[in-house]
């Protein structure tokens, strides 16, 4: 007998955020009894989860909502472009249905629609306790709210995943109890603003709420988050960490390596004017003070930034005040990002637009300058011993990470298994550092 089981084709854009939203229509797929295939050809119907935040990114969307038309014609298109539908519909008439971010129910029930829901077998619709993911086994991104109150002027994101809406602490540590029992190592926390988790549920419940966990009481806060996580003997990196005054809280628990000392903060700017033009919080002076206090207490901390370059005003004074503060705060790992118009986002209907060779050219500036910073701070790791978490074995050794390096955005380690010691990936190996460079280290085990 043939097999009927419908081919869902599905390709996932965008950032870890959106990751998240892909495995969960992933799961809610296979549960229902389909078949996930990573192509357009032999699919009955193709998803496309976008990303809408900058040109590049709406550019990327559009071309693979294209591509996947032309190769199959069934296309639902989902994610951040999705809130953009006549954009969308513009370029690509053709699209059967569109949704916005986060629209699990809505997705299912147009693919219901097209593709009937296959008859239910227990023996082909079996899906793991902790659901279809497309990171790799070891590690898992873990969100715990989604959309944002801040509202920046270069962004659009709370007018496509709306305001701040945080997860029940116990939804959340439910999930990561799952996927460390299905054998992840390093979970990793994101969100839109990761310092404001709960601060809606508080403001709805007029204080934080106690609930249970395993039998136990516990608030529903960052702080309870982060403690709880790091009871569970994994890896737990936080990203997207506003500098709110209760971050200074967290520190304690990296210094005890309850969770690791790896602070993912979007500073933006170091300008006040241009801060203030971004709608952006904290005081440049404020942060400094912080960051020199943070590293007293945990020596070992890893700082990542990004900052945007070429905003709308930005002065060569600016632009110098930016680099004045990079060379101040030493910060280990740095993303620039040259400011892109986006449809939407205040910023770019402001006065006094950078020329783009400016732009082009301070972008420069500014990564050789991070670049010499990074290069320095990781000439002072050769001839320590790091834990790394190994994501790779090929006939070359083994490629992992330290504590330090976050998947996909920092650096990697790269190890000479000279003890011939049995490895697999996943595991935490002792690696003695001997070389370094601008990005990578390498080691021996």
């Amino acid at each position: 007998m043939m097999n009927s089981t419908p081919n869902i084709g599905f390709i996932s854009l965008g950032c870890p955020k959106n990751l998240v939203d892909s495995e969960r229509i992933l799961t809610e797929l296979r549960s229902d009894g389909y078949n996930i295939i990573p192509s357009y050809e032999g699919a009955d119907l193709v998803i496309v989860n976008t990303c809408g935040f900058i040109d590049s990114a709406v550019q990327e969307s559009l071309e693979s909502i294209g591509e996947a038309l032309e190769a199959n014609g069934k296309v639902i298109v989902t994610g951040c472009l999705g809130a953009k539908e006549n954009q969308i519909r513009e370029v690509h008439p053709k699209v059967l249905e569109i949704t916005g971010p986060h629209s699990y129910e809505a997705v299912m029930k147009h693919v219901h629609k097209y593709v009937p829901k296959p008859e239910y077998n227990p023996y082909v619709s079996l899906v793991p306790k902790q659901g279809v993911k497309l990171t790799p086994k070891h590690y898992a991104y873990l969100k715990i709210s989604e959309g944002c109150d801040h509202r920046c002027t270069f962004c659009i994101i709370p007018s496509m995943r709306g305001d701040l809406e945080s997860r029940s602490i116990v939804q959340v540590l439910d999930e990561a109890k799952r996927l460390v029992d299905a054998g992840v190592k390093e979970l990793l926390v994101v969100s839109q603003d990761t310092s404001a988790y709960s601060m809606d549920l508080k403001r709805k419940e007029s204080g934080s709420k106690t609930v249970f966990w395993n039998g136990m009481p516990i608030k529903n806060d960052l702080m309870t988050l982060c403690e709880k996580l790091g009871t569970l003997g994994i890896w737990i990196r936080l990203h997207y960490v506003y500098p709110y005054p209760h971050v200074d809280d967290l520190i304690p628990l990296m210094s005890q390596g309850k969770i690791l000392p790896y602070l993912d903060i979007p500073l933006q700017h170091a300008s006040p004017k241009i801060l203030k033009a971004m709608k952006r919080p904290g005081s440049v002076e404020r942060v400094l003070e912080r960051i020199k206090k943070w590293r007293e207490i945990c020596p070992e901390l890893t700082l990542r930034s990004t900052f945007i370059v070429g905003f709308p005003g930005e002065t060569e004074e600016d632009f110098q005040m930016l680099l004045d503060f990079l060379k101040e705060a030493q910060l280990d790992r740095v993303g620039c990002f040259k400011f892109s118009p986006v449809e939407g986002a205040p910023a770019t209907e402001m006065a006094d637009q950078v020329p783009e060779e400016i732009k082009e050219e301070r972008f420069h500036r500014f990564m050789q300058l991070q670049q010499e910073i990074s290069s320095a701070r990781l000439q002072q790791k050769i001839g320590k011993t790091l834990a790394v978490i190994v994501d790779e074995i090929d006939e070359e050794g083994i490629i992992g990470r330290s504590m330090a390096d976050a998947p996909e955005i920092d650096g990697v380690v790269y190890v000479d298994n000279l003890s011939e010691m049995a490895v697999k990936v996943g595991d935490v190996i002792s690696v003695k550092i001997h070389q370094a460079d601008e990005y990578d280290l390498w080691g021996t085990c």
